[in-house]
Order: C-alpha cells, then sequence, then structure tokens
C-alpha cells in the first residue's frame, strides 16, 4: 500500500511541474502576471473630472461633455453649473474640483492663488430678453427705464449683472429691477414665466428659449462683451487630465461646438 501512495504522489508532482512552468511563461511573455492585473482596473477607470462652469454654459457644456468623454475614453467629466461668484467661493472654500470656467475674467483673476494661467475660450454679448410676444414693444435698453415694464436683472455681483449695469450706466439709463436675481439662467426663467416682462441676458441663453421669450438685439456701441476664460485648479488630484481637458476646450472640435451654440471666438 506504501507503494502505491507513493507512486501517486511522484505522478501528481511529475503533472504539475509542466503546468506551473508553462504558466510563468506565458505571465512573463502576456504580461497578464499578478502585477499587471492589480493595475488594470485603474487604466480602466480613467480620470474622473470635476469641472465647474458659469450657469451661461449650461446648455453647450452637456454638449461638450459628450464629446470629451468620446474622444477621451476612461475619462469621466462631471460638470457642476452655477453663477461665477458661487463658484469662486466653492473655490475659496477648498471644493474637490479640477478645472474651472467662469464668465467673465475679473471673478478668475481674484483666483490667482487657487488657479493656474486661465485662457479666454470664448466670449457672448448681452440683449434684452422680452416676454412672450413682447406686449410692451420693448426694442432698446431706454425702454427699460418705463415704470410700467418690470424689468429683472442679475445681482451687481455677479458677472452678467456687473455687464448690466456696465452698459445701462454708459447710457445713462437707470432701471430699478423688481428683483435681482443669483445668475443668468434665474433672469431668463422669471422672465420665461411672465413674472418679469424683460430682463437682460446672454444672447446664448436668450436663444435657447424659443417663442417664450422675444430677443431684442443691443448694438454693439451699447453692449458688453463677456470673456470666458477657463483654467486648472491647483487642488486638483487629476493635473494632468484636467490641463487635457481645459486644452481642448480651445481646440477646433470645441470651438466648433461653442460656435454652433451662438458663443463668439475668443
Amino acid at each position: 500500500m506504501l507503494t502505491r501512495r507513493t507512486a501517486a504522489a511522484a505522478l501528481t508532482a511529475a503533472l504539475l511541474v509542466p503546468l506551473s512552468a508553462c504558466g510563468s511563461g506565458d505571465d512573463k511573455k502576456s504580461g497578464t502576471g499578478a502585477s499587471a492585473s492589480a493595475s488594470a482596473p485603474a487604466e480602466a477607470k480613467g480620470a474622473n473630472l470635476t469641472v465647474l462652469a458659469a450657469s451661461s454654459l449650461t446648455d453647450v457644456f452637456k454638449t461638450a461633455k459628450e464629446a470629451y468623454e468620446k474622444s477621451h475614453p476612461g475619462t469621466k467629466v462631471t460638470i457642476s453649473f452655477a453663477g461665477s461668484q458661487e463658484l469662486a467661493a466653492q473655490v475659496k472654500q477648498g471644493a474637490p474640483a479640477d478645472a474651472l470656467v467662469t464668465a467673465d475674467t475679473k471673478t478668475m483673476d481674484g483666483l490667482k492663488a487657487e488657479t493656474n494661467d486661465a485662457s479666454i475660450i470664448a466670449k457672448n454679448r448681452l440683449v434684452i430678453a422680452a416676454g412672450k410676444g413682447n406686449p410692451f414693444k420693448i426694442d432698446d435698453l431706454k425702454d427699460l427705464a418705463d415704470s410700467k415694464i418690470k424689468v429683472v436683472l442679475a445681482a451687481p455681483e455677479v458677472p452678467v449683472g456687473r455687464y448690466s449695469k456696465q452698459i445701462l450706466d454708459a447710457q445713462k439709463i437707470e432701471v430699478k429691477p423688481v428683483s435681482q436675481e443669483p445668475n443668468v439662467r434665474a433672469v431668463l426663467s422669471k422672465v420665461e414665466l411672465g413674472e418679469a416682462d424683460a430682463g437682460l441676458v446672454y444672447k446664448t441663453d436668450s436663444a435657447k428659449s424659443g417663442d417664450k421669450v422675444v430677443t431684442v438685439d443691443i448694438p454693439d456701441d451699447q453692449n458688453a462683451v463677456a470673456s470666458y476664460p477657463a483654467a486648472t485648479l491647483k487642488q486638483s488630484k487629476n493635473a494632468e487630465a484636467a490641463a487635457t481637458f481645459v486644452t481642448w476646450l480651445s481646440s477646433p472640435e470645441a470651438q466648433k461646438i461653442l460656435q454652433d451654440a451662438g458663443f463668439q471666438k475668443p
């Protein structure tokens, strides 16, 4: 009986040796050993980027996000939209994010300690958004001074609110708004819902409202140009991927998306 057991053990050992040798040889050739397997999940996961963007970029950046993720497999982009002043506060409070795009250079300039060099990716202009059908027949800035017209503006600390004050002051037009909103989307919403008769918003935002509002253009010599700077955040844990995204925003692909949405060339 002892002889049979010894023979069986020897046979088992003989069969295992070539199998083991074959396995280790494949690992060396293909690089699919334990160390390679451990790194595979990280490669598949890619970079998860969080981008803080001005409210007026809401629609176009959703399109840009899809295009970017398609051309950069493995990278996921999450975009948080708010007024530029709100985004600045988030950055100063250390909110976990990788890149920032504001609707004015003043806000970005105030964050030099938290951001890397910024580049202008697009420009925009203001228009008057009048209520559906434009019942008050608003056709220029001076009409907004009529006390019968309920005008809503963005708060002065908001880029579009600052631009609004700039162009009204330049024309010596005094407007008493029924409310001052935290971002351009809130201004537009008030007009769309009939809670205000008119408001000053970006041209790109008004264009998205369809027949809910009537867009009244403001002559260039009475208007203001809004610039959109983009920058990576120094606190980003995905510095290289964030820089790639910000650079992409100036690429022909991204510029086409922005200009198709009504934004002007930087």
